[in-house]
């Protein structure tokens, strides 16, 4: 095959790339959404709300969380108590709900563009508050343990995680793109 010819079809996958990105943070939305009704997700944001200056008014004791920690897949009926009286879970649920309904505004430009342009801005508005847990939690870096290598710009797993929300931020930016050119055609063939 001709060399131009593969450029010539590269250049046209926008046409499939925009809805797989659509499809993409949708299902991390969703799916990430119904994790949040689950303790063991509710458990591991826990150092990510508490050390939050826009959410750890969510919790009863926000300060007290590191001695109530547990690793996924572990059940220890008291931290779950202690979870439950710090409304972890409760928070968690409601994050979820909210996580839910985006993935859910994100889909729906298959039949609104507008609630699709919702969708996209509050895909773009969740990582931007998730990025800041990279300044806020002392856990999204390694700790200083004895081994050289900690604090930045050494990322955790838990840090490691956040920083792929830089992804989702610009692909909701393509999103909401795409959504105001879609507007803006439809409003100009009803208009003319």
């Amino acid at each position: 095959m001709n060399p131009r010819n593969i450029l010539s079809i590269a250049s046209r996958l926008d046409r499939i790339g925009i809805p797989m990105v659509r499809f993409g943070v949708a299902i991390v939305f969703l799916w990430i959404g119904f994790l949040k009704f689950v303790p063991y997700e509710a458990d591991s944001i826990t150092p990510f709300v508490a050390n939050s200056p826009f959410m750890s008014f969510f919790y009863a004791h926000p300060e007290a969380y590191h001695a109530h920690l547990t690793h996924e897949g572990q059940l220890d009926l008291v931290q779950r108590a202690w979870q439950v009286a710090n409304h972890t879970y409760s928070f968690s649920t409601g994050l979820g709900v909210v996580e839910i309904v985006i993935g859910l505004l994100v889909l729906s430009y298959l039949f609104s563009r507008k609630l699709g342009l919702l969708g996209s801005i509050l895909a773009f508005l969740t990582p931007v508050v998730t990025l800041s847990f990279l300044i806020t939690t002392p856990e999204a870096w390694v700790a200083n343990l004895g081994d050289a290598q900690y604090g930045f710009p050494y990322l955790s797993g838990a840090g490691r995680l956040v920083l792929k929300d830089v992804l989702m931020l610009s692909g909701a930016v393509v999103m909401i793109a795409d959504s105001a050119r879609q507007i803006l055609q439809q409003d100009f063939v009803q208009a003319g």
